[in-house]
């Protein structure tokens, strides 16, 4: 599969989180959690009423996040609108 330009080759990110913080700010509820792959935060999706993962790509532009499912392995890219499913070379780190 060819990969687009905001596909990162390496990565090394902390292991998502299993909460969306910025919906625990407030109060709020998720339905499905999304992990930025340039930053390593973890955001809700769009089915949640806050869309923190995509309000996260507006405000920074980091183009890429992956599903912070422990089922799920796709990643997807903003800027292309495109899914990828998971690279299996990717490193990621034990979360501090």
């Amino acid at each position: 599969m060819a990969y687009c330009e905001h596909y990162p080759l390496e990565l090394q990110i902390d292991a998502p989180l299993r909460v969306c913080p910025a919906c625990l700010e407030v109060g709020g509820t998720w339905v499905h959690l999304r992990q930025c792959l340039t930053c390593g935060v973890t955001a809700c999706c769009d089915l949640s009423p806050r869309r923190h993962a995509t309000a996260h790509f507006r405000d920074t532009g980091h183009p890429m996040v992956r599903s912070a499912e422990p089922e799920e392995t796709w990643w997807w890219c903003y800027e292309d609108d495109r899914l990828y499913p998971s690279d299996p070379a990717v490193t990621e780190t034990a979360a501090s």
